[in-house]
C-alpha cells in the first residue's frame, strides 16, 4: 500500500538520504545516471533502499527542495574544488595526521580501492616493492589485479621468484576476510602514501624534463626569454636538465648497459653532433670491430640535420632515464654523488 504524501509540516523532517532520493527521482534520467556513476556501492544501496520506501511525493515538497538546492547553491557562490581547499575543509574536522594521511591516499594513482590505485602502478615500482615480501603476500597482491597487470609485473622478477608466486597463486585458497583486509591497510599505508609522497614533482622538475624534449633550436629560445622574465627560475631549470652531454656521468658499464638497449642506427646520428668526449666513452665501451663499425656508418651517412641529432640524442637520453629508473644503471651528479634518474 502506497504511503500517504509528506506533509509540508513534516519536510523538515525527511533525511539527507530522503531529500537525496527525492532529487534524483525528480530530474532526468541520463542526469540521474551520470550522478549515481559518481558513488560508490554501499551509497548507491542506501539511496535505492530509501527511494524503494519513499512512497508518494507531493509536488509542493519537491518544490520546496529545490528551491533550497538552489538557495543554497547560489549563496555558496563559485566552488572550486582542488587538493588545497580539500585539505583546508579536512583540518576544520580532522587532526594534521589523520588529513595527511588521508590527503596523501587521494593523491595517490587514480582508483576508488587500494586494489584500483594498484593497478594504474607502472610494473616496474610495483614489481620493486613486492620484491621484498614473502611469495604467499606477492600473490595474494597479484591475484587482486588485472591479469595484464600482474603478467607485467611477473616479468619484472627474477625467473625464480616469479615462479615460486605462480605456484603459490595456482594453490592458494580463499583467504579471510581479516587478512585481505590487513594486507590492503598496510599497502594503502606504506606504499601508496609513499608513492604519493615520491610523485609530487617539483615544478622545477616538472619543467626541466620539459625543456629536455624540446628540439636545440626552440629550447634555446625558450630559455633566453625565461632567463629574461626569471633569471634564477631559468638557472634552476638548467641545472636539472639531463641532456646528451651529462651521459659522461654514467660509469663504463652503464655505458655499455646503454649500448646494449638503443638501436645503433639512432645512436651513430646522435653521435655525429656530440662533443669529442661522449663520442670517446661511447666507443671505448664497445669492443674494437663495434666501434670501427659503428665509425663507418657515421662516416657513411654524410651531413644529417641538426634536427634528426636531436631526436636521436633525445631517444638515447630517455632511454638511459628508463635503465636508470629501472634501477641497471647509475648516474652520478656533478659532485660525484651517485642517484637515480627518474
Amino acid at each position: 500500500m502506497a504511503k500517504a504524501p509528506i506533509d509540508q509540516d513534516e519536510y523538515r523532517k525527511l533525511t539527507g538520504l530522503q531529500k537525496t532520493s527525492i532529487l534524483l527521482m525528480s530530474i532526468n534520467d541520463d542526469s540521474a545516471v551520470k550522478i549515481l556513476n559518481m558513488m560508490e556501492e554501499e551509497e548507491i544501496k542506501e539511496l535505492s533502499a530509501t527511494m524503494a520506501t519513499l512512497g508518494r511525493v507531493s509536488a509542493d515538497t519537491v518544490e520546496r527542495l529545490f528551491t533550497e538546492f538552489l538557495d543554497a547553491m547560489s549563496s555558496a557562490g563559485v566552488m572550486i574544488g582542488s587538493y588545497d581547499t580539500t585539505e583546508r575543509l579536512l583540518l576544520k574536522a580532522l587532526g594534521r595526521d589523520q588529513v595527511d594521511g588521508i590527503m596523501e591516499d587521494i593523491r595517490g594513482p587514480a582508483g576508488r580501492t587500494t586494489w584500483d590505485k594498484l593497478g594504474n602502478v607502472s610494473e616496474e615500482i610495483l614489481a620493486t616493492y613486492l620484491k621484498n615480501e614473502y611469495p604467499q603476500t606477492i600473490a595474494l597482491v597479484l591475484s587482486k589485479i588485472r591479469p595484464d597487470h600482474t603478467a607485467r609485473v611477473l616479468t619484472e622478477f627474477p625467473e625464480e621468484l616469479a615462479m615460486e608466486v605462480m605456484m603459490r597463486m595456482l594453490s592458494m585458497e580463499s583467504v579471510k576476510k581479516e587478512v585481505l583486509d590487513g594486507v590492503e591497510k598496510t599497502l594503502r599505508i606504506e606504499f601508496m602514501s609513499n608513492l604519493a609522497k615520491t610523485q609530487r614533482q617539483d615544478s622545477h622538475e616538472l619543467m626541466a624534463e620539459v625543456f629536455n624534449n624540446f628540439s636545440r633550436d626552440v629550447e634555446s629560445s625558450f630559455m633566453s626569454k625565461l632567463e629574461e622574465r626569471d633569471e634564477e627560475a631559468a638557472e634552476r631549470i638548467r641545472a636539472l636538465m639531463f641532456t646528451f652531454e651529462d651521459l659522461i656521468k654514467v660509469d663504463p658499464s652503464g655505458i655499455q648497459t646503454l649500448l646494449r638497449a638503443v638501436d645503433k642506427e639512432k645512436l651513430a646520428v646522435a653521435l655525429k653532433g656530440a662533443s669529442e668526449n661522449i663520442k670517446t666513452l661511447f666507443f671505448e665501451n664497445m669492443s674494437e670491430r663495434a666501434s670501427k663499425i659503428l665509425l663507418e656508418d657515421m662516416e657513411a651517412m654524410g651531413p644529417v640535420r641538426l634536427k634528426d641529432v636531436d631526436e636521436s640524442q633525445m631517444y638515447v637520453v630517455n632511454t638511459a632515464k628508463d635503465l636508470a629508473a629501472k634501477g641497471e644503471i647509475v648516474i652520478a651528479d656533478a659532485g660525484g654523488e651517485e642517484q637515480l634518474i627518474y
